[in-house]
């Protein structure tokens, strides 16, 4: 398999320094102050990313450049996009970052304005397309309005602006995911098979090793069950030689919660994610749980929650990702550990290769995989996208579409259930 190449910008180690500043003593010299700072991050074509910056108090304290605030996926023709001249007032595009002191919105009813401290700006350049590693900015630089007045210093930031090449595989599901389509490894355009699904709804049968994890009855669905529940759902992948490699099966049924017709956070539905046992064969070891709801408000939308099941320790779960996806428009599901888990990077675990289970590195962290699907009542073919750093071989990726066609049929199975009219209730209408 041949990746395409993608390229990561990561914005980190944010500090920032005002002169005169009244804050307390502390030995790190870096603090997070009762108003904070805050800022945006601007690169063209993409959206604007928010987050806090640290005040840092010591000269002699350094944010750790090991934090990552704020990262931005490019493929090529995103870069080649930035590479290109602009309109005549704004002719090169500009990775931006405004900083600000105090909190948008509004506090007892009482608006709270911002106060604008200075703003960093670095030129897109040819490097942004070399596709090697390189540092683009890393220290300290004044941005306060008043630094060049009275001579007194003004504000400054400090960042570390990084370019890092995170080369991705692509692949696609050439049809919904109930129809068991093929599942192709996207190469600009060309299209390489790689894996088939094989989606079924009805109860797995016995002889089957997946049978293990089902409890209850094993009759079939029929039309009245999907009206008031949904389960029996199963997708298996399989190889080009027609084995299995990772399977995804519905463990608890989605259901409508009390007073409702549709799937709440109080009892949502789950999924298993399972992989091949390889030293025992028929045999499948879990791997993943994914759970999904629906949240109700002016545009609904479906939450799927996904946690990595720990092989060291039975039961053990880590949360991976939660995300919400727009109910009728669809849209991304993704593993990143610099935009869903500030507090550090997660390992993650080889799902197969080899036989070594073993945590990658916590360095690695960063993007690990999306999906993007659409909403409900549309023709979804769920585009897959993975880091190369996390697949070693072919059951590596497969344990993913397992996964994102999990995510694809929750749009499905959140739909709201159809409520029986009342003898009678079409005369009250």
């Amino acid at each position: 398999m041949d990746p395409q190449a993608f390229i990561r910008l990561s914005i980190g180690s944010l500090g920032l320094r005002i002169p005169g500043s009244a804050l307390n003593t502390s030995k790190a010299g870096i603090h997070a102050f009762s108003s904070p700072c805050s800022c945006e991050i601007r690169l063209r074509g993409f959206p604007m990313q928010t987050t806090s910056i640290p005040l840092v108090s010591s000269p002699e304290a350094t944010p750790d450049i090991q934090n990552i605030a704020s990262s931005f996926y490019l493929e090529d023709s995103d870069v080649k996009a930035l590479l290109t001249p602009g309109c005549f007032y704004n002719p090169h595009a500009c990775l931006e970052i405004t900083v600000f002191t105090g909190r948008k919105g509004s506090h007892c009813g009482v608006g709270v304005k911002r106060q604008q401290i200075g703003t960093f700006k670095l030129e897109v350049g040819p490097e942004w397309g070399q596709g090697k590693p390189v540092i683009l900015f890393n220290g300290w630089i004044g941005i306060g309005k008043n630094k060049h007045e009275s001579g007194k210093p003004g504000a400054e930031l400090h960042l570390r602006v990084q370019l890092d090449p995170d080369p991705r595989y692509v692949f696609q599901f050439e049809d919904v995911t109930m129809l068991s389509p093929q599942i192709v490894q996207l190469q600009g355009s060309i299209k390489q098979p790689i894996f088939s699904c094989e989606f079924s709804r009805d109860r797995v049968a016995k002889v089957d090793p997946l049978s293990t994890y089902w409890t209850g009855s094993a009759e079939s669905s029929d039309i009245e069950t999907e009206r008031r529940e949904r389960k029996g759902w199963k997708v298996k992948i399989h190889d080009l030689s027609g084995s299995a490699v990772a399977a995804a099966f519905i463990t608890t049924p989605f259901v409508p919660s009390t007073g409702c017709d549709w799937v709440a956070k109080s009892n949502p539905g789950a999924w298993l994610i399972v992989r091949p046992d390889i030293y025992r064969p028929e045999s499948w070891l879990p791997w993943g749980k994914l759970e999904a709801w629906r949240e109700r408000g002016i545009r609904d939308s479906i939450c799927c929650r996904f946690h990595l099941l720990s092989e060291a320790q039975d039961g053990a779960e880590v949360l991976m990702s939660e995300i919400l996806i727009n109910a009728e428009k669809g849209g991304e599901f993704f593993i990143d550990t610099d935009r869903q888990l500030r507090q550090g990077p997660t390992p993650i675990p080889s799902p197969q290769s080899s036989g070594d289970f073993s945590a990658l590195s916590p360095i690695a962290g960063g993007f690990v995989m999306s999906c993007r699907v659409q909403g409900e009542g549309k023709s979804s073919k769920p585009l897959v996208q993975l880091a190369m750093r996390h697949v070693t071989c072919v059951e590596d990726a497969a344990i993913f579409m397992a996964l994102a066609a999990a995510v694809d049929l929750s749009i499905e199975a959140c739909k709201p259930f159809r409520r029986k009219l009342r003898i009678g209730s079409r005369q009250s209408l």
